[in-house]
This record gives structure tokens, sequence and C-alpha cells, in this order.
């Protein structure tokens, strides 16, 4: 479908494209115009066609042109699906030929070679000027200048459309990079989002009307923008509206984290079980699930007793699993996966394999936790090996001690393997080019969460001009944090207002003291240096993954940048002079805003095109 040009067009490299992606239209009986006789103008009618649309060619086809019309064209026009007027157009056309229901305006016009045939037509740089001038879409072939809309390179599956374009740079490229893409992905996703999109409209209805405010929590509805800043935001078991939304969350991180393929395979069983999931908020007696959705069964105990071992499995990229974590996802009998371990890595998984992903959905997390806890003691008791797949590091904020702790309780000490991986709370910084620790810059270096138990606010750090600090678990409630970092927090108000109080006694015994005699110096409790304003940050999303992005600004606009530009967890907080040791904007990054949005993915790791013995091409990577 037409990409329409925003009031602010992308930049690439200091010049703007001619066209932006914007919008997919709904053509159906729109009215086409189309000038030209030739394969391009019978390809334009097919297009129009296949969207719904209503051709009308104009071309003069008589003895004296010495032209025929394109043989796919006449097929078209002889079924009466395109209608042909043969003779020279007419300004008028644009405003005589069009639907009734928008006054006779046509809804876009085509010009398919450099010339408009006929002895007195306008020229093509005047027909532009006039469908511009009146607001009619026009694309003209070969004049990216002359164009209002292009035409995109698209894939079409079911409800699933991908459109390609390279903006007139590419000739035949966008088709190829198109054919790329469509190859890459799995059979049958078009299928997959007809049932994902029928389960989103049951729950609408099932949920919306027992009263609750489903609306709320819609998220990727629509398709222009990424996820909300609120998409993993904290539920508490005082929230009881955002507790009757429970299914719509689930399904939308079963959209979000699932792998594409897993999501491909997606059958009416799969519906059933999303749709009968937390039917009640009280329903807490439920069987733990496979990602594809299948209630786990439970077997006669072998003789012999398997084995758990908790691993990392880093922080996006399969390339940085360690060769001890790979190796068990290749073995394991059961693998129960957070659902932030990404796709990358379950794709890893051997198809043989039962996967279990967490449910862990805001406000199910603890109960999500326990499900995984239970299947994994039953895959234990069982004679299974059975890998507890977390992301990052298993003792980074990823409640891995609580496991370990857990199967010691149930007598398995003995049987709990405990494998690091690479954290993102170092390697995601590295990955968005900010070195944590920096001679002169940042000398030590903090890792802290930014949301407590049960979600209250953990104590925040004190301000250190040589710390760079990395929040984890933070962004979905950035606004309080960034608040806790640069002003004094409830608690320390009341401590200031207490100190007060005790200094006007202490003055007060000093006093009385010069007059009675020795007396004793209450000290003065040092209060918490609070993170100026103008602290440099970055929040980086999906660290080393294909969809990387990293937002770099300051603690005053980083709540403003993430609820602007929508979040992609799971993500990260880095605070510190270190997130602008290494940071050089781009042409064009300065004065332009509060913040600069890097959004070109993470292509770090492509090393497969290094051949071996290639040590030239090693050393520049090094």
């Amino acid at each position: 479908m037409p990409a329409l040009a925003p009031a602010q067009p992308a930049e690439e490299g200091g010049k703007r494209y001619q066209t932006s992606l914007l919008t997919a239209q709904d053509c159906r009986n729109h009215i086409h115009l189309i000038l030209g006789s030739n394969p391009l103008a019978a390809s334009r009618a097919t297009q129009s066609l296949v969207a719904g649309a209503k051709p009308i060619i104009i071309f003069p086809q008589n003895a004296e042109n010495n032209t025929n019309l394109h043989y796919t064209l006449a097929a078209h026009i002889d079924s009466g699906v395109v209608t042909h007027l043969s003779r020279t157009f007419q300004e008028q056309d644009l405003f005589t030929l069009g639907r009734e229901e928008v006054n006779h305006v046509v809804d876009a016009v085509f010009i398919t070679s450099s010339v408009i045939p006929g002895e007195d037509s306008l020229s093509v740089k005047a027909l532009s000027a006039l469908c511009k001038r009146n607001r009619i879409p026009i694309n003209v072939v070969d004049a990216p200048d002359l164009c209002s809309f292009s035409l995109l390179s698209v894939h079409v599956d079911g409800p699933l459309q991908i459109g390609v374009t390279t903006n007139g740079r590419g000739c035949k490229l966008a088709s190829r990079i198109r054919r790329e893409v469509a190859a890459s992905l799995p059979a049958g996703l078009g299928e997959a989002c007809d049932r994902l999109g029928s389960v989103r409209r049951r729950i609408v209805q099932a949920d919306g009307g027992s009263g609750n405010k489903t609306k709320e929590v819609d998220e990727g509805v629509d398709d222009s923008v990424d996820q909300a800043a609120s998409f993993n935001k904290l539920v508490t078991e005082e929230d009881a509206d955002a507790a009757k939304t429970r299914r719509m969350r689930w399904l939308s991180q079963v959209c979000e984290y699932w792998p594409l393929k897993r999501l491909a395979g997606i059958t009416d069983e799969d519906v059933s079980a999303i749709l009968d999931s937390f039917h009640t908020s009280s329903n807490n007696n439920e069987g733990p699930t496979t990602a594809n959705g299948e209630a786990t069964t439970t077997t006669q105990t072998p003789k012999r007793i398997g084995r758990v071992i908790l691993a990392g499995s880093g922080p996006g990229h399969p390339d940085l699993l360690t060769r001890a974590t790979y190796k068990a996802i290749q073995a394991a009998d059961l693998i129960l996966a957070d659902k932030l371990v990404p796709s990358g890595v379950l794709e890893l998984i051997p198809r043989r394999t039962p996967v279990s992903i967490a449910r862990k959905f805001p406000g199910n997390a603890d109960r999500a936790q326990e499900e995984l806890l239970e299947q994994a003691l039953q895959g234990v008791r069982q004679g299974k090996t059975v890998l507890r797949l977390k992301q990052g590091d298993p003792f980074i904020y990823g409640r891995g001690g609580e496991e370990v702790e857990f199967f010691r309780s149930h007598g398995m000490a003995d049987r709990v393997v405990v494998l690091p991986g690479i954290t993102s709370s170092l390697s995601a910084p590295l990955f968005a080019g900010i070195p944590v620790t920096q001679r002169d810059v940042a000398d030590q270096v903090l890792i802290c969460t930014g949301t407590g138990k049960k979600g209250k606010a953990p104590v925040p750090p004190e301000y250190v001009a040589s710390r760079t600090v990395v929040f984890l678990m933070a962004l979905h409630r950035i606004g309080g944090l960034v608040g806790e970092l640069t002003e004094p927090t409830a608690e320390e108000e009341t401590e200031k207002e207490t100190e007060k109080e005790t200094e006007k006694e202490t003055e007060k015994e000093t006093e009385e003291g010069q007059q009675n005699g020795p007396h004793g110096h209450l000290s003065r409790r040092s209060r918490r240096a609070l993170w100026p304003l103008d602290t440099p940050c970055a929040v980086i999303e999906r660290a080393s993954c294909p969809d990387q992005r990293v937002i770099r600004t300051t603690l005053r606009y980083v709540t403003e940048a993430i609820e602007q530009e929508g979040s992609r967890p799971p993500g990260l907080l880095v605070v510190g002079r270190a997130c602008e040791a290494l940071y050089k904007p781009r042409t064009g990054d300065e004065g332009s805003k509060s913040w600069v949005v890097e959004d070109e993915g993470f292509k770090g790791l492509d090393l497969d095109d290094l051949l071996p013995g290639d040590m030239a091409g090693v050393a520049a990577l090094s």
C-alpha cells in the first residue's frame, strides 16, 4: 500500500528520505487512475486489483499511435475488472472519474512513463504539481521528486503483510530483501496472526462485557507503535482493576516473548488454553502449561532421580551462551524458561524437548514462579534432567538463590547444578558503547534493582561522581526511580525534620551547658547525596539482539523519553558520566532533542562471514 510522507522525513547520513513508511490504506473500491499501456501499467493495475481498488486506464489506442495495450491489461479490460478510456488524459479526469462519496475525486494517480501521451497533455511535472495541490496521491515512475507516495514490495500471508522500500535507491533490491525476509519467517505465521486475533476479540468480548478495563492493556492493536511504557507495569495485590485484565496481559506477552516458530505452530487447543487461563482471580490450582499451551501430565516416578540445571542464557544473542549452557540445552529432558529468555536462544532447543515458558505477566509473577518450581520438582522426581533457563545470570536479580534453597528444602541439594551466564548489567552497557569503568571517569560500578519485593521501592543509592549505576527492572517505574534519585524520599524528609528538632534541643543544651558546665555533643547524621538532574544516562533495551535500542539522555528527560518512545522490554538504565565517555553525537543529533534514539539494532556479533584463517579480519575486530 502507499507510504505517505510525514511532516519531518527521516534522515540518512544527513540526506532526507523521499518517503517514510507510515500508513497502510484500505483501498477497497478506490478509483486508481493509471496513465500508460506498458508492462508497468499492467503491474500497477494488477496491484490495484489485489488491493481491492478499481483501476481506470487512460491511453489512446488507435492506428495513429501504433501502440497496443499490454496483454495483461487487455485481459483485465476484456474481463471487465479494469476500465479503459481510449483517449488523451484531461485535467478534469482527476475530479470527475472518482467515487461519488468523495465528490468524484480520484483516490490515486499512477504515471507509468516519462511522457503523458497526447498532443495537448500536461507535462508529467505539471500533472504532479496539480495532484499535490489538490492532495491527490501521485506516483511517477523513476521520478521520486514528483511522487507523494511510493509503492512497496509486499509479502502477504493472510492478515500478515510486510512491505519493503528502498526509496528508489535499490532497483530490484527491495524485492530481493522482501523475499529474504519472507523466507526467514516460519510457515503458517499469517494463520497464527488470524488465530491470535480471534483470541483477542474473544477476550475483549468476554472481559469487556463484564465491565473490565480491558482497553488499558490492549497492547498491539495499533501496529505502528512499539510496546507502551506500561507494557510490564507492576500489578500489586491491591490493584484489583489490573488483575481483571490478566488474560489480555497474558496474550500480549505471549505475542511478545514466544519464538515466532512456536507462534506459527499455535493450534486451536492452544487458543482454548489461553482463553481458559486466569478465568478467576482465585484460580491458583492451574497446572503448568508448555510453550504450546499443552497441560503437563504426571507419570509414574521411575527408580532413578533426575537433576536440575539452573543456567543463565546471557543478555540475548545466542552466541553469548556459555558452552556449558549450550550443552545443557541440547541434553535436557525438560526446559523451563523465563519469559525474557530471547527467541534466538529458544530456537536452539531441539524440537523433541518439551518447553514451558513462565507465565510471568504483571500480577502473576509469584504464582508463575511457583508453577515452574513445582514442574521442575515433578520432573526431577520422574528422573528427568530439568533445565531452568533464566535470562542473564541466575544470581544477578534472577531469584536463582531462592530456587537453590527451594530444591534444598525438598532434599535435592546434591541434584542442583548452577551455571553462570553473562549478565546484562555489565554486557548491555558494553554493547551500547558505555565503559562502566574508565580511568578519570568512573572507578566503581553499582548494580541495583529498580523494583524491590512486592513492587516496593528499594533504598536509592547516593550520588558519587565517579560511580556508574546500572538499574535492572526499573523502566516500568522510571518516574518514581528518578524522583527517588534526585529528591529526598519521604523517610529522608521525616529524618530531616527530626534532625531539625534535635538541633534545636542540642543548641538549647549547649546554651545551658555554657552556663552550667560541660555538655555532650550529638553528631549530625550525614544525609544521602542526591543525583543532579543533568547526570547522563542511557536506556538499553534488547541488548545484543537484532532489535536492540539505546536512548541517550539525562535524568531530567529520561521519564519523558520512555513515555514518548515506548517500551521494548527487557531493558535497563545506566546512570553516570560513563554514559558519555565514548559517546560522540552524530551529525544532526546535537540540540535537536532532549534525547537521542539509536534504533539500528545490534550487529556486533556478525562473525559468520569471517573465513577460517582470516586473521586480518579478526584483528580488525579486536
